[in-house]
């Protein structure tokens, strides 16, 4: 069982203060491939009910997330962790940015209670940019990660990490935690960092993602993109190579979608078999895993790809 939260507050401050000179971008109709069943079974129901009672707020909610309702149905879980404000700008997330609060010392402990109390057997832990802190957080998703070894001993981790850029030493003090697997998203192919991630640096991220398995080659590694923020095939392909002379085991591909007005405008919507083309490519590269899908997201699915991650992983020892 799992759910999908965050430590989000409630506050009125604007959500996103540098795009408010932004020119506004039409949000697009979505295409029939993309609609959704709107949430409201009694799953989705009893899950909402504990987010309620907790005073919990969630991603999904937050980002408008379409698979709110499948997600919500089974009690999927992402933790964000270090608040709700984060330190870079990025033209596609919906994440409040600004100037972060300090962190909550108690934090990694109420993770892990909730994960306690709700019987997860899978988790996700993600958390926003802080470039503030001297260690990028890192030693909060450490701490997070001991925390909920302590009392859910059985559940595996997944993180979803920011790029620690600048960070010296960051990521080995995240890596000795020994999360079950380490996410970090790519997000887009270089040639649109500038307009897309301009405050991250695709090479340090390729870069980020082989040093964990130089640090623990145990440790399942995972990166994804969104598609549909003008990327041509052929990049799409060279990160592929990238990732791979990384040796990352599992790569994940959605279609991007604008959340609002002032973020950066949907070029196009991908086709369902363009999607099936790049699952067919990364399989022939040699990931362990791949999910293409329109609907794909990071942590969809997660406690069930763990098992299948887990499965080729096994599959692939058998035939060396």
């Amino acid at each position: 069982m799992a759910l999908v939260l965050d430590l989000l507050s409630n506050d009125r401050r604007p959500r996103h203060p540098e795009k408010a000179r932004r020119p506004d971008t039409p949000v697009q109709r979505k295409p029939d491939w993309i609609r959704v069943k709107a949430p409201g079974s009694a799953a989705w129901a009893e899950t909402a009910r504990i987010v309620r009672e907790n005073g919990l707020v969630t991603v999904c909610e937050e980002a408008g997330c379409p698979n709110i309702g499948e997600c919500w149905e089974k009690r999927h879980a992402t933790f964000m962790i270090m608040g709700d404000t984060c330190t870079r700008a990025c033209a596609f997330c919906n994440v409040r940015t600004g100037l972060p609060e300090g962190l909550d010392e108690a934090e990694p402990e109420k993770v892990a209670e909730a994960v306690a109390k709700l019987g997860l057997h899978h988790v996700v832990i993600t958390s926003v940019d802080r470039d503030d802190l001297a260690d990028g957080g890192a030693e909060h998703f450490a701490r997070t990660i001991r925390a909920i070894r302590r009392l859910s001993p059985s559940t595996t981790i997944e993180i979803l990490t920011p790029d620690f850029l600048r960070k010296d030493g960051a990521l080995e003090v995240v890596v000795a935690a020994r999360p079950d697997v380490f996410n970090h998203n790519l997000e887009t192919v270089p040639g649109r960092y500038l307009t897309v991630r301009p405050g991250a640096r695709y090479f340090h991220s390729v870069r980020l993602l082989q040093r964990v398995k130089e640090l623990d080659a145990a440790i399942f590694t995972k990166s994804g993109i969104m598609v549909g923020l003008g990327e041509e095939r052929h990049e799409v392909l060279q990160l592929m190579d990238d990732l791979r002379s990384a040796d990352v085991d599992f790569l994940t591909i959605g279609q991007y979608l604008q959340p609002t007005k002032k973020h950066h405008e949907v070029i196009r919507f991908v086709p369902p078999d363009e999607f099936k083309g790049f699952e067919t490519t990364a399989y022939a590269k040699g990931f362990l895993l791949v999910s293409a899908t329109p609907l794909t997201r990071s942590s969809h699915h997660a406690g069930e790809d763990f098992s299948r991650l887990k499965a080729a992983r096994l599959a692939q020892l058998h035939t060396a």
